[in-house]
């Protein structure tokens, strides 16, 4: 992760290359105001102001970039990310001294995840100079919690277990003082019986866990955060072929959200009781692995027919969403690489969003347009939940049916939290298969700022105004 406190500064007169900000109908407007060899070089470079392009000309003995976005009022977060990866090394500052969200774009665009490179790029920041100081910290805020989730995500399995998870929850909780306990062995086996039953197989290197962090006064509104933390999955005994798991490491990236969204809450001292869960395990395969036909025991009391091995990250969550339960939060928000069935539906770009009130769906929603993080709701729908009947036990892991295959998913994790409690399940990709202006190929957080610009604006204090 970059310093980001390097990239954006106060604009206080520094010298800078400046940015134009242009449209493609304003381009004849703009032009008028050139010098003719201004205007050669731009249409030497055949710019005509299409969002996301730019062209650089000399201005003086210096130069100037101008660069094509949809609305230079409404600035999105990506519009200068690919400015910030190809500009050269140096200071900018936009005309008219304000970048407003891109400010999120330039330091996430400037990412790199070269920890096992043996030559790491040596390139210079680009520095932005901006005169909306009051917003820096809050953007510098959301771009370290963004580059958490990517380089949790980006890390393979051998350096990112069960083990590195309770690591970087412990680290989290040094640096806001907040309280971890962690759950093992034994008396993981009593309490939290399904996510002992998917990780046991793993053995002693990467044994399973419960990670929980609790911080705020506990006269705040109680929430709760819980991420899907499968370091790796095989897929268990119904195993994934070869090309499935290439991909596995990235199958705790709903741990990474929910470590990048409890980051924001602490750092912005949201008036709120925070409770952050973590059931991390390693689905491997054994001698003593979890089968197709077992039964096993819930922290509910729910007995579970393994139908499938690899939909283990809805077991081990039902054991963290029942524990979520017994605090009586007032809100509880999951993330999980669940379903392969919510990329089909949406794709891996939108989040799949699950809610039980549609208040809280729209909010969610409404906070992911403002800030360019879009989710899609799907339905909880009651009909499908004849889908997870088991003939031996009070519920089967994997439908029985091909059809809504992450409907039923979440319709399972909605068996273990008390039906008065207000609930949002992100059913997240968190992995960009492509490049995007400043999202890189890789991990990458998806729904993480729409959750919390929902929880800023609904719980308020100094963070909604930030």
């Amino acid at each position: 992760m970059s310093d980001k406190n390097a990239l954006i500064q106060p604009d206080r007169g520094q010298k800078a290359v400046t940015i134009h900000l242009v449209t493609r109908d304003g381009m004849e407007q703009f032009l008028k105001g050139l010098p003719v060899p201004q205007r050669a070089a731009l249409d030497a470079q055949k710019f005509v102001g299409d969002a996301g392009s730019h062209a650089i000309v000399t201005d003086g003995d210096g130069w100037s970039v101008v660069a094509g976005v949809a609305d230079p009022a409404k600035l999105t977060s990506w519009c200068l990310g690919k400015l910030a990866d190809v500009l050269p090394a140096g200071t900018y500052r936009c005309a008219g001294g304000e970048a407003g969200k891109a400010m999120l774009g330039w330091i996430a665009g400037q990412y790199r995840f070269d920890r096992y490179r043996s030559d790491p790029s040596e390139e210079g920041p680009r520095v932005l100079l901006t005169t909306e100081v009051k917003a820096i910290d809050a953007m510098i805020a959301e771009a370290e919690a963004t580059e958490l989730v990517r380089d949790l995500v980006n890390t393979p399995a051998e350096d990112m277990g069960p083990g590195h998870l309770e690591a970087e929850a412990e680290s989290l909780a040094k640096a806001f003082r907040a309280e971890v306990r962690v759950t093992r062995g034994e008396m993981l086996e009593r309490e939290y019986p399904m996510v002992h039953a998917v990780g046991r197989a793993a053995g002693r290197a990467h044994a399973p866990r419960l990670i929980e962090l609790e911080w705020g006064d506990p006269k705040h509104p109680k929430i709760a955060v819980v991420g899907k933390g499968v370091c790796f999955d095989s897929g268990g005994l119904d195993i994934k072929p070869g090309a499935g798991m290439l991909l596995m490491k990235k199958d705790m990236g709903g741990a990474a959200h929910a470590l990048g969204l409890a980051r924001l809450i602490m750092g912005a001292q949201l008036p709120v009781r925070l409770h952050l869960l973590i059931p991390a395990v390693e689905n491997a395969i054994s001698g003593n692995s979890f089968r197709p036909g077992d039964v096993l025991r819930s922290r509910a009391g729910i007995s579970v027919e393994i139908g499938n091995t690899d939909a283990e990250g809805r077991l081990i969550l039902g054991d963290a969403l029942t524990r979520a339960g017994e605090k009586e939060p007032e809100l509880v928000i999951d993330f999980a690489t669940l379903t392969g069935a919510a990329r089909v539906a949406v794709g891996p770009d939108l989040p799949a969003l699950f809610t039980r009130e549609d208040s809280t769906a729209q909010e969610i929603l409404d906070a992911g347009l403002a800030v360019d993080d879009p989710c899609w709701r799907l339905p909880l729908y009651d009909g499908y939940r004849e889908y997870l009947k088991s003939d031996l036990a009070d519920i089967n892991n994997a439908g029985s049916s091909g059809f809504a295959g992450s409907s039923t998913a979440a319709l399972f994790l909605d068996r273990f939290l008390p039906k008065d409690i207000d609930w949002a399940h992100f059913d997240t990709f968190a992995w960009r298969p492509a490049a995007r202006p400043g999202r890189p190929k890789g991990g990458d957080a998806l729904g993480l700022r729409a959750a919390w610009y929902m929880l800023k604006a609904r719980y308020g204090g100094a963070a909604a105004k930030a």
